[in-house]
């Protein structure tokens, strides 16, 4: 198990972990210029619709938007451009030969600051059904209530 090292994201895709099931997760480099860092820095930034591929031996992130930095002057950013993860070739290649495999999806989970310098949790997920998504909801409801039921049940005495 891994342990909590207490990095706050500055931005997270919430839904991202309610759509798919969660197979593997890697830590990435953000490769950003630096209107890119200072707007994220703020977090003007979403990775709502977020994918990630491997194209000839690199991985991309597309529909990852930062929003352009306030006082940037001429030289800010576009948006919605593709931004490149740095990785290591072993895994570069082992995300490949997942990703042409029948189903799974790089998704990108969360962004935060490591020591100065931008990361990205990627997963490897696949997504759920529509039947995945509702007993995953039942089980959270029933979960909450026993906590609740065992919570209340102190107070009664």
């Amino acid at each position: 198990m891994k342990k909590k090292t207490g990095i706050k994201p500055v931005v997270e895709n919430r839904k991202a972990r309610h759509e798919y099931h969660i197979e593997e997760t890697y830590e990435a480099g953000l490769a950003l210029v630096g209107t890119e860092v200072k707007s994220l820095r703020n977090g003007k930034a979403n990775l709502q619709d977020a994918y990630a591929i491997v194209k000839s031996g690199e991985v991309w992130v597309n529909n990852f938007h930062i929003s352009p930095y306030e006082q940037g002057n001429q030289f800010n950013h576009d948006p919605k451009r593709p931004k490149k993860l740095l990785l290591h070739k072993n895994e570069i290649r082992k995300l490949l030969s997942m990703q042409k495999e029948k189903g799974y999806t790089l998704i990108p989970l969360k962004i935060f600051f490591k020591h100065g310098l931008a990361k990205m949790d990627l997963a490897v997920a696949v997504g759920k059904k529509l039947y995945d998504k509702r007993q995953d909801m039942s089980n959270r409801d029933a979960k909450r209530d026993l906590e609740r039921a065992i919570k209340n049940k102190g107070r009664e005495d």
